[in-house]
């Protein structure tokens, strides 16, 4: 069989088992309507090793290996990456072997599985997405690509809420774009600001990769963490905050802002440093691909809270701080200016560029003090671009942006 023809059988395989669920799921709703006076004769579930996989677990694994390595290696840009991301959900043994070979953002460039949105990006060239926002809803989309397609069917990274509330605004980061509930196992995270919205904190739906977890702690939610289901975010943990500087005398320029990121220790841009990379979500997203049983997951939720983790941080280890890049004014447009690359149009406020801010006694090279980490600014009417590098996430990057959209009259 050649290798177009095991791609449009995975694609159909796709298909059919979305459909095959469908009609299983409305055939136990009608059994269930008809007969539900009769009491079932339920035979125990046989044990996982004893469940057959069909004949696709059944090929030879140096086969499997060659032909998942080149449907990787074939299938690099959304949509058509989602061929990948199939082979994953065929069976155990697939899964593995996907696992095996598709690597992470940093060493790959590539966004695959929903753990690539919470892992660092490239080191060279950076991973470029855009932002559309519908002012009607307060709804903020991030999309995986240069510019908006005509089709509107960009790939969607990550979707964001704005809720104005009496002292604070809040943006509800989700996995999708219709469901914003933070008791969802779509929800990843939320961005909050004060009340002059001139301070804005980063919470993660899960703890920092070198957390150490602590007991007898209070949670920042109503209910403790071990009174609900393992697969409902219980806490939100604190992973970064954005400051904006007043701005008393009304003076002109753009906006100044620093941004500390107290879960990547400053040695990660070092040379030979490396940042903190999940491989699993402490919930369910990645259950299609990663199943775990519930007790392993209640582990790793229970234990955590927001408040011993208000500061996370590797003990002894000075966390990253950002710091907006400072723009030349232009005597002949009158305006301040920054190198874009092309990727800005239209000049806005809400524009930036982040560098690290680090300290001259540490051993940080001036080329890499200089590199932009995270560039955003505005191309058309509600639409932004974004692109970000090592060692931000994607979600991270996205927050980050999100408070740009905010009002702060204390700063302009």
């Amino acid at each position: 069989m050649s290798f177009k023809g095991i791609v449009r059988e995975l694609r159909e395989m796709k298909d059919g088992i979305g459909s095959m669920s469908k009609r299983v799921g409305d055939r136990k709703h009608w059994h269930s309507r008809t007969m539900s006076h009769i009491a079932p004769d339920l035979a125990p579930n046989p044990p996982s090793d004893l469940i057959q996989q069909g004949q696709w677990a059944n090929l030879p694994p140096e086969l499997l290996l060659d032909i998942i390595q080149r449907v990787e290696e074939s299938e690099t840009t959304w949509p058509a990456r989602a061929v990948v991301v199939s082979c994953a959900s065929v069976c155990k043994s697939w899964r593995a072997i996907v696992r095996e070979i598709v690597k992470t953002p940093e060493q790959c460039g590539r966004l695959t599985f929903p753990i690539s949105l919470k892992q660092p990006g490239p080191r060279q060239s950076p991973i470029q997405c855009f932002i559309r926002r519908d002012r009607e809803t307060s709804t903020f989309y991030l999309h995986y690509g240069l510019v908006p397609s005509e089709g509107e069917k960009d790939k969607l990274l990550l979707a964001a809420k704005r809720i104005r509330r009496a002292t604070s605004t809040e943006f509800i980061i989700s996995l999708v774009a219709d469901d914003f509930s933070r008791a969802s196992s779509t929800y990843v995270g939320k961005l909050r600001s004060n009340f002059l919205g001139t301070k804005f904190t980063v919470y993660d739906s899960q703890p920092p990769c070198d957390a150490v977890p602590q007991t007898n702690s209070r949670s920042s939610r109503r209910f403790h963490s071990k009174q609900v289901s393992p697969r409902v975010p219980a806490c939100n943990y604190s992973v970064g905050t954005v400051c904006y500087e007043l701005n008393i005398l009304r003076t002109r320029g753009p906006r100044r802002m620093h941004c500390a990121m107290p879960s990547i220790p400053v040695s990660s841009i070092q040379e030979g440093g490396t940042a903190p990379t999940p491989t699993l979500f402490s919930q369910a997203y990645d259950e299609h691909f990663a199943p775990s049983p519930c007790s392993t997951v209640k582990e790793l939720v229970t234990g955590y809270s927001s408040t011993n983790l208000s500061e996370p941080h590797v003990q002894g280890a000075e966390p990253l701080v950002l710091k907006n890049k400072s723009p030349r004014w232009h005597e002949q447009l009158q305006c301040w200016c920054l190198n874009f690359r092309g990727r800005v149009t239209v000049a806005s406020v809400k524009n930036f560029q982040l560098v690290a801010a680090v300290d001259p006694s540490l051993n940080v090279s001036a080329e890499e003090q200089e590199r932009v980490i995270l560039q955003f600014g505005k191309i058309g009417k509600d639409i932004f671009t974004v692109d970000y590098r090592y060692p931000l996430s994607c979600f991270q990057a996205f927050a980050i942006c999100l408070s740009s959209f905010d009002t702060k009259p204390a700063c302009e």
